[in-house]
């Protein structure tokens, strides 16, 4: 069965949508600037959608309420299934109430926090069912930075197996917390000045906020309502590399394995990909290993870019707005520009600029800590 995209919804610090934030990729922009959201934080580049980090229950109500409306979806199918996933989802909220407990630790009664159980990791998705009235199935994948593709392509299993006709998934992720930006400087991941993805002078990635949430249909049930298509999920693949918390299997045999599986399931050989958006971290580690697997794997000329040097790296929802720029790609045969790129380290056709290109089949990479690697095959 056919599994069609007949609706999207995106908000990233490139815009407030679809239609702000792939005009502003395609000519080269980047929404990373320098903030300060934390007094007792040092000033960083940050992908910010405002002024200050955003709310996980706002962003997600704006892209689910955006994808129906692009869908041209008054009412959704009665098994419609929401799969919508985070890899920090509440933790924004856990670190407030977290701080409340010990500024508050003198006073007794201990502060209320309303109704906590809503913060619990599952009930974004939980939101998002409510919010559109969905009694069907309802998931919420965390799989690291592997979530947004994870997210889709479960819903679009649940559309191939028949378990329902229609899906709204994604990835939504509001990460700019004090723990988050505080782990990552720990690490050493934290870029100084902005992101520079597959860059001999590459520093790390930079934090971004952002969501993207897509009506999927089975190809029956948009022939019947005469939606737009955006493109098809062909195929899909999932696997870990059960090797480190955060570095990548050296060899990437997890992560090669992945895109075998998924170029299988989508019946593709490694010549019929025209484009691959990449993970491209701007990390040391993941574009060494990213850039050599797609080496070993396809044929020279494949052209690569990723969009994280304009969007900043938006973890959870990476993959879900990479999925998008890569529909907004194959819909006006577009190659998005890897911005942040300047002098190249590997042996890669890196997109420099958008450039008119045919593109008939779409790779879309994510490769997150804890070895999860994804990869999705997407078709015209």
């Amino acid at each position: 069965m056919k599994v069609l995209v007949t609706g999207i919804g995106l908000i990233s610090a490139l815009g407030g949508s679809l239609e702000d934030s792939w005009p502003n990729l395609i000519a080269g922009k980047s929404g990373i600037r320098l903030h300060r959201p934390f007094p007792e934080l040092t000033p960083l580049p940050l992908g910010l959608i405002g002024q200050q980090p955003s709310e996980l229950k706002m962003l997600t109500q704006m892209v689910v309420a955006s994808a129906l409306e692009d869908a041209g979806l008054v009412s959704h199918a009665a098994d419609c299934a929401v799969v919508i996933g985070s890899s920090r989802s509440y933790q924004a909220s856990w670190e407030i109430m977290a701080r409340q407990i010990y500024e508050d630790a003198a006073n007794l009664p201990m502060p209320s926090f309303g109704n906590w159980l809503d913060t619990l990791p599952h009930m974004n998705a939980i939101a998002a069912a409510r919010q559109i009235g969905a009694s069907g199935i309802v998931l919420a994948p965390m799989a690291a930075c592997a979530t947004g593709i994870w997210s889709i392509a479960q819903a679009a299993l649940l559309i191939k197996t028949g378990q329902c006709q229609q899906a709204i998934a994604g990835a939504v992720e509001a990460p700019i917390t004090p723990l988050t930006l505080a782990g990552f400087q720990q690490m050493g991941a934290l870029a100084k000045t902005g992101a520079y993805p597959f860059d001999l002078h590459r520093e790390g990635l930079v934090l971004g906020e952002g969501a993207a949430v897509f009506v999927l249909e089975s190809a029956e049930l948009a022939k019947q309502r005469k939606a737009k298509v955006y493109g098809e999920i062909l195929g899909f693949g999932l696997t870990n590399d059960a090797y480190h918390s955060n570095s990548p299997e050296p060899k990437g045999k997890s992560a090669i394995a992945a895109i075998k599986q998924c170029l299988k399931r989508s019946c593709l050989s490694p010549g019929d990909i025209d484009y691959i958006h990449a993970h491209g971290t701007a990390t040391q580690l993941n574009d060494q290993m990213e850039s050599m697997v797609i080496q070993r794997l396809f044929p020279q000329g494949v052209a690569v870019s990723s969009t994280k040097g304009s969007s900043g790296h938006t973890l959870g929802a990476s993959g879900a707005l990479g999925v998008a720029f890569s529909l907004m790609a194959l819909k006006h045969q577009i190659l998005p520009p890897c911005v942040g790129f300047q002098q190249p380290e590997f042996d890669l056709n890196i997109v420099t600029a958008a450039r008119l290109s045919k593109i008939r089949q779409v790779l879309c990479c994510s490769f997150g800590f804890g070895g999860q690697n994804a990869a999705i095959a997407l078709a015209r």
